[in-house]
Formats: structure tokens, sequence, C-alpha cells
């Protein structure tokens, strides 16, 4: 597999805006470069968008403004979770210190999380590189303690699970995060949106713009969008009172809010609010309310080493029985036999 960029030849005299003689100057001669480093399960999706940013820029370009490599942590092919095998160039090594490390990983990150590199990222992070996390990497970059004290995103699936391992590190919903050095993605072709604020940073928003249209992406987010669909859109149903209670409801798991007190908070009585629910969700609110902490407790089994006691008592549970009943009607298992089951985590 090539690990050096895809170059054109010059394009003086391309119309295109972005490209060509514009662009050259003192950073012709010093491209910049990414060190890939694939985790075992890692995101095709994640990874393939942020490279082929970096390939179009240079096309668009017409010369080399980024190269990049692959590396893996034994320097041995790596296997995507999709089942595609990949080679790399070598083993992690120690970088220039103007160079950039994309970690990209997906399923089973926490089982790549190894010593070896925790001290690798730590060692790179005191001669000043820059660090970024695509998909679930950010986990790892996490338990080496780089991103505490700084914002972070993670996929939304896996975000209840990283606030319980890592408390010190500021979470947010946005589809990517730039805190200084670090870089952080939610996963999928959020890299793309990483990528492209990379590449106008560095020479300017028409390159970024001409990458992004031939990705025919044609609409660019920034770090304050957030990853998930908005509430009328995910539940399919576009009422402001009702989007309004769901929100008061994911917001407040690990201490619920009874049905008497949403209701009076958007200003209609509980028989009010149970019609609402039963009309548009065909559920009552105190269901659809155990649904989505039934959700997020499953999330917690499957990602985290959290006890089932300690499960129970962040989704609102006081009681583990009530907790293992509840779960059982809904998944048709208990806790316990969940997380036996689970042989992976963090999986995307």
């Amino acid at each position: 597999m090539p690990h050096s960029p895809s170059s054109a030849p010059p394009l003086p005299d391309d119309p295109r805006p972005g490209t060509g003689s514009d662009l050259r100057g003192a950073d012709a001669a010093r491209p910049r470069h990414f060190a890939f480093v694939l985790l075992n399960n890692f995101s095709l999706l994640s990874f393939s968008s942020a490279l082929e940013c970096l390939r179009i820029a240079n096309r668009m370009a017409g010369y080399a403004l980024y190269t990049w490599e692959l590396q893996s942590l034994d320097g041995e092919t790596v296997t995507c979770s999709g089942g595609t095998v990949f080679a790399v160039s070598g083993t992690i090594r120690e970088q220039a210190r103007d160079d950039t490390i994309l970690l990209c990983s997906g399923i089973a990150v926490q089982d790549e999380t190894d010593r070896r590199l925790l001290s690798w990222l730590r060692r790179e992070a005191r001669r000043g590189l820059t660090l970024g996390g695509l998909c679930t990497a950010s986990y790892a970059l996490a338990k080496a303690g780089l991103l505490d004290g700084k914002r972070a995103t993670i996929h939304w699936e896996n975000q209840d699970s990283f606030a319980e391992d890592f408390p010190d590190v500021t979470l947010t919903k946005s589809v990517f995060v730039v805190d200084g050095n670090r870089l952080s993605t939610a996963g999928g072709t959020s890299s793309i949106d990483l990528m492209l604020k990379l590449i106008a940073d560095h020479h300017g928003e028409d390159l970024a713009n001409a990458v992004a249209d031939q990705l025919i992406y044609s609409s660019i987010r920034t770090d304050q969008d957030t990853q998930r669909l908005s509430v009328p859109t995910r539940i399919g149903v576009r009422h402001p009172k009702l989007s309004q209670v769901v929100h008061m409801m994911e917001a407040n798991i690990e201490e619920p809010i009874s049905p008497a007190i949403l209701a009076r908070d958007v200003g209609m009585s509980t028989r009010q609010l149970e019609r609402l629910f039963r009309r548009y969700l065909n559920r009552s609110p105190k269901r659809y309310y155990m649904e989505l902490r039934l959700q997020k407790a499953r999330n917690l089994l499957m990602q985290t080493d959290m006890s089932v006691i300690n499960v129970a008592l962040a989704c609102g549970f006081a009681s583990p029985s009530h907790f293992s009943k509840c779960y059982r009607a809904q998944y048709h298992t208990t806790p316990y036999r969940e997380r036996g089951s689970q042989s992976t985590r963090l999986s995307i």
C-alpha cells in the first residue's frame, strides 16, 4: 500500500480557487506530515475521510501540501472493523516535532489501548506534538491523561461511558473539537469536518471549500455543530412541547423528573402530557423515560467496568432488584448476564 500522497503535476493555468501557483510559497517546500496510527478494528470511514481530504488538497493545489504514513503498534498489518487488511510503513516511533499524529480506532478500543501505546502517546505529548483521536480514539488519549482539563468529543453512543471513566475531561457533543494541540472527532464523516478546518487554517478557506466540493460535501460543519440529530428529527415529531419534555428527560437520567413536574415546566397538565405521548410516541411518558434510562444502562454495562449497582444508580434506579426486573422486561436478560456476554466494548 502506498504511503506517500498522490500528487498531481503543477496546474499553473487551473482557474479553480485555492489551486496552482497562488498557494506556492514557503510552505510548498515543507509539506505538513500526518502519522495515522491504526488500531485493530479501526473505523474505515473515519480514517478514509481524513486521508481523502489530504489527498484532494494536494490535487487541488497541484503539489504536495501534505504527506502521510500509516503505522501500527507492532508494524504488522491492521484489520479495520469491516474486515479489510491494511499494510503499514512501520511501528509507532518518535515523530518530528511539527508532525500531527492521528490515532484511528473503532471497535474494542479498550483492548487495543495497552501500556506501550499509552507510554508512546505520553512521550510524544511531552515533546509538544499535536495529537488527535478519530472515532473512539479519544478514549486512548484520555486514558493517557492527555485530555485532562481539555474539551473533547467522542461518538454519542460512547458518551455516557466516557463521562464516567474520565471526569476530568470536558466532554462535548460537538462533531469535532480542537483544543490547543489536541484534536478529537465523533466518528463517521466528522473526520471530514475536522480536516477541512485544518486545511482552512493552513492554506485558506478557498482550498478547504474546493476540497469539500470534490467530496460533494455540501454542508461543512463547525465545532459548534452537535453530532446527533435534533430531538424533533430523531423522534419524527415536530411538536415543540413534546421535544422540550424529551430533551429534559435525556438531560436528567440519574435523577428522573416526575411526569407532573415535566408537565408543569412546559405549561400543561399531567393528563395533557399523557395524551401527547400516547398520540405521537404510542407510549406513556413514564414508559418512554424508562426506555431512555435502560438504554443508557445498557451502554454503560457494555462499554465500562462499572459495577451493576453503580450502573443502576447512574440511571436513576435506587434498588438493584428493581433495576434488574426492568432490565429483564426490556431486554429479556439480566444486567449481570448482559455484562458477562460482552467480549468487546466501545463498539461503533
